[in-house]
């Protein structure tokens, strides 16, 4: 008779598939109690494991209590105990990592639960009775049988390198992985000779950081130590990529150890770095023959947050550059300016159409903090960007410099998850952990790391686990906030030393060779210092911008030949044999047709693609992007069509005669900051670009405010950094209510000064036309700053707005725009309107209703920024007998351009002539929040600003 078998309460109620859930979720309860639902805790704490209980004997009871990861049938059978044997190399592969030997500072407790023979009722007998193939079927030659195989496993997933990749759900990838890992491919066989250069790479790592530490006391170097070995680690990127040949290596950083990666990775000279602890004149010390390239600002940036470049040259003569992007406080922001650095570097934007990539012309490696890459949103948005076509590099390969501790907070302050790296399993990126002590399984992370990027184009992430000598930077004590840790560091040796005891216990190497490569160090070091003048007095104190920054931007001829935009125009109306557009959209782009040779009216949408398709016919290459960008928020744009058949994409801007230059759009991810550093990276590195970022609304570049404040607007100050990029933030107050209303104008005022940047809000389609095609001139000048537009949304098909064909013609951009029919009896005039954008559009509209207005003149102000000065107080002096110069606005009144416009207005007003303001009045919020409150605020500003005082 069968033995009667049941279960034991409560969990007799549970059967099959959700029995097996109960189990697994026990599993999870053993490794960490409160990962699981409070309501199943207390049920395993109260019934024990939810597993088969045989009460048939004392002996099966004890057996039915254990918790066992896999239990063998009553009567096991050899294909059970291979089943057993499967399952048990599989959870080495899995959990491996949770025993492995990855923290330099403690030897960790091993959860080896998974990992254990008897969890899965075997023996070594055994597995040494199962092939090797069935268990590692990459194993070495050294492996003959099933218990060599575990214990092969063992020993590879629990060492000083660890890895995760059971997130990766391709079968190839996977299989991959687990084949160079399991037959040791990745990881590099030294010679002698190469161990002792990695010896003496770590001894002018820490060569350079202890001088410092010495010659400049108490000043903040934030130094690597603790994790010296990433520069060996970069050494080893570095060298794989040039060896393939690859044309750019784009790298990205906050300060840690950026002064060492400048020195030894970048080439900059010791001197340069000493000159700038020392406030002395530095630029003399770069290098004549040009191949490192440091830029420089007036207003210049501290020490470590600097970029530079570097040519490199193989034996083959294939030059390479490596980049080490300048970089701002913000930790991670860097990352996606990286990132576009390397797309741009990939294209080739000469031809028309979309830009031809090559994704291994060039790869990012972005080194992150471990507090900072779980922390800071930007991290998980740009590796959002990692697969998306319009954001792909082919792969990055991410290191975080995980010093276990973030400024003084433990990590278990500082992230919910077990590894600082977890985030990036959601995007199925492959991580290993290496233990930063050993820089051999440093270089050997490296090796993978390349590989993988270079088969399968997609990120990886080493997790380098250090720790960090001295405080956040060398002016704290950390013994006051974590002693413990400190207690440890203290007396820990550093990675020089124990590598060179290595090296020198295996015969390799001497003491007295030791000694003396780091008396050869410190001698470089001191020669270098001794160069340097020790005297502040050739330092610029004044820091005025360079002449082409300080002049106004130049004039430059914008107008396009009549008979060039009427073929052109035409020419964006065809559209291949049988393809069908939609048709109610198809009937709004036929009406295009003829403007010119009828001299009709030109709409916003129109007027941009014109501008763009004269651009291309100039040979300068176009990318826009941005939230919904190929048909536009407003449903104005359609750049990209769509078959309403077959769902096929036709680009009209992709066949126009006498195109020179790619043209390409594409619809970011809901995205700002990193999609907007993107951008901003991508013309940085390719200057002759016309590159354009568009808001979804202009609220939204709220969420890119740190682009704004660090990069864009004083990139160039800080670090020589031009860029030409274009962005364009919908802004108008149409009763929608405070979020997509305002496109918050005053922040970019706020932020304008040295001629960093214009900034527009433009009232006619051909301002628009014409201001694009003036910053398509002047990308490759010196004269070039960024551009921002607060575009329209109710002006895109707004009678006024639009333009007579004539207009893109002959006009240019003018930063000054008179309302026509008003001011034509100078002595009549008593107050001068000024306003800017769409409010502009609602007077005139109420002008055109009105008669007896020869008492008003309105101007509108087009260019914001810089201040058209010249212009106004010409105008003004046109009119004698005025009274007052009214400053008119829809925004609150500590909002939009008055804050900015008034103290303007003052210094050109007339002796006499009072300045207003007409406008909300000051608020909290950018605007009402119902519309019918909106409507009757807007009438009450229009028409105080269109009537006279009695």
């Amino acid at each position: 008779m069968a033995k009667q078998t049941n279960y034991a309460q409560p969990w007799s109620q549970f059967y099959g598939p959700n029995l097996g859930y109960v189990i697994e979720m026990y599993e999870q309860y053993l490794d960490d109690p409160n990962s699981i639902d409070p309501e199943l805790k207390q049920l395993f704490e109260q019934w024990g494991a939810p597993v088969l209980e045989e009460p048939v004997s004392p002996a099966d009871d004890e057996a039915a209590k254990t918790h066992q990861t896999f239990r063998l049938p009553e009567t096991p059978t050899v294909f059970s105990k291979l089943v057993a044997a499967v399952k048990l190399a599989d959870s080495i592969r899995h959990y491996g990592h949770l025993a492995a030997d990855t923290n330099p500072l403690v030897k960790k407790e091993k959860k080896l639960r998974r990992l254990e023979l008897d969890e899965y009722d075997l023996t070594e007998e055994d597995l040494k009775r199962i092939p090797v193939a069935f268990l590692c079927p990459h194993a070495p030659a050294h492996v003959k049988n099933g218990w060599d195989a575990i214990l092969h496993l063992r020993k590879i997933y629990t060492d000083k390198i660890a890895f995760e990749f059971s997130q990766v759900h391709n079968l190839e990838e996977r299989n991959w992985l687990i084949q160079q890992i399991e037959s040791g491919a990745y990881y590099p066989s030294l010679a002698n000779k190469e161990r002792v250069a990695l010896l003496r790479r770590l001894t002018e790592v820490e060569g350079f950081e202890k001088f410092i530490h010495r010659t400049y006391v108490g000043q903040k170097r934030f130094s690597i130590e603790g994790l010296d070995a990433m520069v060996p680690l970069l050494d080893e990127l570095v060298r794989q990529a040039i060896e393939h040949e690859i044309d750019a290596v784009n790298i990205g950083m906050a300060h840690r150890g950026r002064l060492n990666v400048l020195a030894h990775v970048l080439g900059k000279p010791y001197e340069m770095i000493f000159a700038e602890f020392q406030h002395a004149e530095s630029k003399n010390f770069i290098p004549s023959e040009g191949s490192v390239a440091i830029t420089y600002g007036w207003t210049g940036d501290v020490k470590y947050h600097l970029g530079a470049a570097r040519r490199l040259r193989n034996k083959s003569a294939h030059t390479m550059r490596i980049t080490l992007a300048n970089n701002p406080s913000h930790l991670e922001v860097v990352n996606p300016v990286v990132l576009g650095y390397t797309r741009a570097a990939q294209e080739d934007r000469t031809k028309p159409g979309v830009p031809v990539q090559n994704t291994d012309a060039s790869f990012a490696i972005l080194i992150h903090g471990d507090a900072a890459f779980p922390g800071q949103g930007i991290v998980a948005e740009t590796l959002n960007l990692s697969q998306l076509r319009g954001y792909t590099t082919g792969g990055t390969i991410h290191i975080i410099a995980n010093n276990m501790i973030g400024f003084t907070t433990e990590s278990y302050d500082s992230r919910s998850t077990t590894y600082a790296s977890d985030m990036a399993k959601g995007f199925e990126v492959p991580i290993v952990h290496v233990n930063a002590d050993d820089p051999e399984a440093c270089l050997a992370a490296a090796c993978l790391a390349f590989a993988y990027r270079q088969r399968f184009k997609k990120d990886f992430v080493i997790d380098l686990i250090g720790y960090r000598r001295f405080g956040h930077n060398e002016m704290d004590e950390p013994m006051a906030t974590n002693p413990t840790m400190y207690a440890i560091i203290n007396e820990h040796p550093t990675v020089r030393q124990l590598y060179a005891q290595k090296l020198i216990e295996k015969g390799i190497i001497t003491e007295r060779e030791v000694d003396e490569m780091e008396q050869e160090v410190a001698e470089r070091l001191k020669i270098a210092y001794e160069r340097v003048p020790k005297n502040e007095d050739e330092l610029d104190f004044i820091m005025d911008p360079p002449k082409p920054v300080v002049d106004r931007l130049p004039e430059v001829k914008t107008g396009v030949a009549k008979d060039v935009l009427h073929r052109v125009n035409e020419e964006l109306l065809q559209f291949p044999d049988g393809f069908n557009v939609f048709n109610k959209l198809e009937r709004i782009l036929k009406r295009r047709s003829g403007v010119f040779a009828q001299n009709g009216k030109v709409d916003w949408a129109h007027a941009e693609i014109l501008a763009f398709a004269t651009i291309l016919q100039d040979g300068v290459p176009i990318r826009l992007t941005g939230q919904d960008s190929q048909r536009g928020t407003f449903a104005q744009r359609h750049l990209v069509l769509h078959d309403v058949k077959t769902g096929e994409e036709y680009v009209p801007l992709h066949h126009i005669s006498g195109a020179k230059a790619s043209f390409v759009v594409y619809n970011s991810p809901l995205t700002e900051a990193a999609v907007l550093g993107y951008e901003y990276g991508y013309n940085v590195y390719a200057p002759e670009t016309l590159v354009l970022w568009e808001a979804q609304f202009g609220d939204f570049a709220n969420m890119a405010q740190v682009m704004f404040d660090q990069f864009i607007s004083s990139g160039r100050a800080k670090w020589g950094q031009k860029s030409g990029l274009v962005m364009l933030l919908p802004h108008g107050y149409e009763g929608q209510g405070p979020e997509h209303s305002s496109g918050r104008v005053e922040r970019f005022l706020q932020l304008a000064a040295e001629n960093n940047w214009t900034v527009a809000n433009l009232s006619t389609a051909a301002q628009y036309f014409h201001i694009l095609r003036r910053q398509a001139a002047l990308l490759t000048r010196e004269e070039v700053r960024p551009l921002i537009i607060m575009t329209p949304k109710s002006l895109l098909r707004h009678p006024l707005a639009a333009s007579d064909a004539e207009a893109f013609v002959d006009g240019a951009f003018s930063p000054v725009l008179e309302q026509p029919g008003l001011g034509a009896d100078a002595g009549k005039v008593e107050r001068i309107v000024f306003g800017t954008g769409k409010l502009m559009i609602d007077l005139a509209e109420q002008i055109g209703k009105m008669e007896g207005l020869d008492w008003l003149h309105i101007v509108r102000i087009e260019e914001l920024y810089p201040f058209p000065e010249e212009a106004v107080k010409d105008i003004i002096a046109r009119y004698p007998n005025v009274k007052e110069l009214v400053w008119v606005q829809e925004e609150p009144k500590n909002m939009g351009a008055w804050l900015y416009m008034e103290p303007r207005l003052r210094a050109l007003a007339p002796e006499g002539v009072d300045v207003s303001y007409i406008g909300r009045r000051r608020r909290a919020s950018p605007a009402e929040g119902d519309p019918v409150v909106h409507r009757k605020e807007q009438e009450r500003i229009i028409r105080c600003a269109l009537t006279k005082h009695e």
